[in-house]
């Protein structure tokens, strides 16, 4: 919104020129933060009073962790505060005519409003399963299938009428397989290594990254603090990834795909930060509030959404690798559960606890160990991961 006032009050007088300033990406991108930021500490102390008005606590499971009994009644959905952060922000400063935003947009929102949904019913309706796996697992699916057709078409193209005009040849051609040679599995750290998909495997590609991202940092939204630095640092890292793809020059020299356009998933990363930090500032041991499945889904579909756009999805599981083993852990754990139940009557875990970090709190680490050693080791994978924009 700004970038166009700015340049529809170029017009009027040079006497506004100062406001080219605003044409430049780097500096939409660090305002668009700060914005963030700022609403998020403005408002935080608001959301929070509003929160325990409205007697939104958390509710902590008896059977897990006994030091978290005293976290019970917290209140949680704080991650409206950071959605709020975003979508002002974003608003403000990127560029209205880029679908790329957009979607990413939209697909957070989507995901906000079924973490939303879940929250209420658990916390509001005090419905202790909040909504039906079945049904959650129903809605993310819509809308990673939605993301996922438009991004079949759009990764080439560079208007919303091309895209639909793809769309229709598709379509009129009995659903072929072909896609443009754009939309490949890309191999980090390998510059010659990448795996066409076709139409039906960037789909089922787009949707697995999507929903797994989602469902991936819900599960490790589980210790104060925990999930949003790490979202913070992978969603920076990639920002760095969007500049470098939707800029001709810096793509060419890297060897990665050119994605006009991509270059504007900048400022919405670099929202997410802000918006980011500003929870962490309330969400730290002992946190004054929790972000809820309406900030986690949100933020997991976010990223996953701008890591297809940007054809970095390898590279998302390398720096989201704290995310993956959470997910993994639940996987195996319940896996193995219901297979040695099964098989012997009696079910068996491979850990104390699931997710991962309640194992690591079961044997003996303090909550912040757990916080920041995971934090670390984020750090270090998204470190990995930008180095493969120049090892290839």
């Amino acid at each position: 919104m700004l970038l166009s006032l700015s340049q529809y009050l170029q017009t009027l007088s040079p006497e506004f020129g100062f406001f080219r300033v605003f044409q430049y990406l780097t500096f939409r991108a660090v305002m668009a933060a700060l914005t963030a930021l700022l609403i998020g500490l403005a408002f935080g102390p608001w959301v929070i009073r509003r929160l325990t008005e409205l007697k939104i606590g958390q509710p902590i499971r008896e059977y897990g962790v006994a030091e978290h009994l005293a976290k019970s009644g917290t209140p949680t959905m704080g991650g409206v505060l950071v959605l709020i952060g975003i979508g002002v922000s974003t608003l403000l400063w990127f560029d209205w005519g880029n679908r790329f935003v957009w979607i990413v947009m939209l697909v957070t929102l989507g995901f906000g409003a079924i973490g939303w949904a879940d929250d209420w019913r658990k916390v509001v309706q005090k419905n202790p399963e909040g909504m039906r796996s079945g049904e959650k697992y129903f809605w993310q699916s819509v809308i990673g299938l939605v993301a996922a057709l438009y991004l079949a078409f759009s990764v080439s193209e560079t208007s919303n009428v091309r895209v639909l005009e793809l769309f229709l040849r598709w379509v009129q051609s009995g659903f072929s397989n072909d896609l443009p040679p754009k939309a490949d599995l890309i191999v980090p750290f390998f510059k010659t290594i990448s795996y066409p998909l076709g139409v039906f495997g960037f789909i089922a590609l787009t949707y697995f990254v999507i929903v797994g991202a989602s469902n991936a940092v819900n599960l490790t939204d589980g210790l104060d603090g925990l999930a949003i630095m790490p979202v913070v640092m992978v969603g920076s890292a990639l920002g760095v990834f969007a500049y470098v793809t939707g800029n001709v020059n810096f793509s060419r020299y890297l060897l990665i795909p050119y994605i006009p356009g991509a270059g504007e998933l900048l400022v919405f990363c670099s929202a997410m930060a802000g918006a980011g930090l500003a929870f962490l500032w309330f969400n730290t041991h002992p946190a004054q509030v929790f972000m809820g499945d309406v900030g986690a889904l949100a933020l997991g579909g976010a990223l996953g959404t701008i890591a297809v756009i940007t054809r970095q999805e390898i590279v998302l599981g390398i720096m989201g690798g704290v995310f993956v083993l959470e997910a993994l852990s639940v996987m195996l754990q319940v896996g193995w559960f219901k297979y040695t139940k099964k098989k012997f009557g009696t079910g068996r875990r491979i850990l104390k606890m699931a997710p991962l970090h309640h194992h690591f709190e079961k044997s003996g680490w303090k909550e912040s160990q757990v916080v920041v050693r995971f934090w670390i080791i984020t750090m270090l994978l998204c470190l990995i991961g930008l180095a493969s924009l120049k090892l290839r």
